[in-house]
């Protein structure tokens, strides 16, 4: 698939603070792998102390304070006009949840402060639309001070990143961390028994991944949405970004993309894919399996793409949902 890349408001932060301070101040990467479920107390000293190890180099913000119910809208207090250092940080309420997991995706509300005078910007916490983009993976963890703040912080903490735009205009960003979740690494739900007979058959190998019998699939003309697997997730919405697993091949059986061979799954804009996987996964349930028949129109069209997909193609994909955003 050629899609076009994501990035969240969280993102979006990073990768321009990133440009400034934030990559000059990479933490060490920890070689073990921590066995599952694991109760050691080391853990939670290990993990502070590497925390602290990945933020002693970055600026700290003094003169911030928040308060309110943790979990809740902060109010933030300050004496403006105030300065801040791009990619300075302070945790202003620290949470009273769960601990936060490595591999976990993190939703957190959000709003921008401008420092000057106080006014707010850019909030999620009045429409309830989290930034639900942060998937805290070791390698995250192990690039970005930032992310190793998160991984050792609780649910309900609350942290502030600064900001300068282009003009010099200073902002502090407040998150607050509302929950986290762990995204399945396949599609899981319950199997659709009632599939049409003249539909490609789908089997799925043990880690997952689908192979096809065409089953004498021809050229379609209108796009054909199969669910496979419904799963019991949030409903994609067409503006959404999805992370999915897939598989895509031609009708003679040819495979010419898939997820599952590079072993990651894909992270895409519906607003970035062909017209066929935008309509064909709008509506859809997270955990969902779903079988996509793709009429050239909704495809690559009389161009194709590359050397791989010929002009005119029909395309044929099985895609799980892992995660909406």
């Amino acid at each position: 698939m050629h899609i076009k890349t994501s990035i969240s408001l969280f993102g979006k932060l990073l990768a321009a603070l990133c440009a400034l301070v934030m990559c000059a101040t990479l933490a060490a990467c920890n070689g073990g792998d921590q066995a599952e479920g694991s109760n050691d107390s080391n853990d939670s000293s290990d993990s502070s102390q590497s925390s602290a190890d990945a933020l002693k180099d970055l600026p700290q913000i003094a003169g911030l304070v928040a308060e309110g119910e943790p979990g809740q809208k902060p109010t933030v207090k300050f004496h403006a006009p105030m300065s801040v250092e791009d990619g300075a940080y302070a945790v202003l309420q620290k949470g009273n949840g769960d601990k936060i997991k490595v591999g976990n995706r993190v939703c957190m509300q959000a709003f921008a402060v401008n420092l000057n005078d106080g006014s707010e910007m850019a909030s999620s916490w009045e429409k309830n639309t989290p930034d639900c983009s942060t998937l805290l993976t070791e390698d995250t963890v192990a690039q970005y001070p930032i992310y190793s703040l998160i991984a050792d912080a609780t649910i309900n903490t609350t942290f502030a990143i600064g900001s300068n735009d282009e003009s010099g205009q200073p902002y502090a960003w407040i998150w607050t961390i509302v929950s986290q979740s762990t995204d399945p690494t396949r599609a899981e739900g319950e199997a659709v028994t009632d599939i049409p007979a003249d539909l490609p058959k789908v089997t799925l190998a043990k880690d997952g991944k689908p192979s096809i019998d065409m089953n004498g699939q021809g050229d379609v003309d209108q796009l054909v949405v199969q669910t496979l697997i419904k799963g019991d997730g949030k409903e994609v919405q067409e503006s959404d970004t999805v992370r999915a697993h897939y598989t895509g091949w031609l009708l003679d059986g040819t495979q010419f993309d898939s997820s599952w061979d590079r072993g990651e799954p894909s992270d895409f804009s519906l607003d970035g894919v062909i017209d066929g996987w935008q309509q064909g996964l709008t509506g859809q349930t997270v955990g969902s399996q779903v079988l996509l028949i793709v009429p050239p129109d909704l495809g690559y069209g009389d161009a194709g793409s590359g050397d791989t997909i010929p002009g005119g193609a029909t395309l044929v994909f099985v895609v799980d949902i892992l995660a909406a955003y």
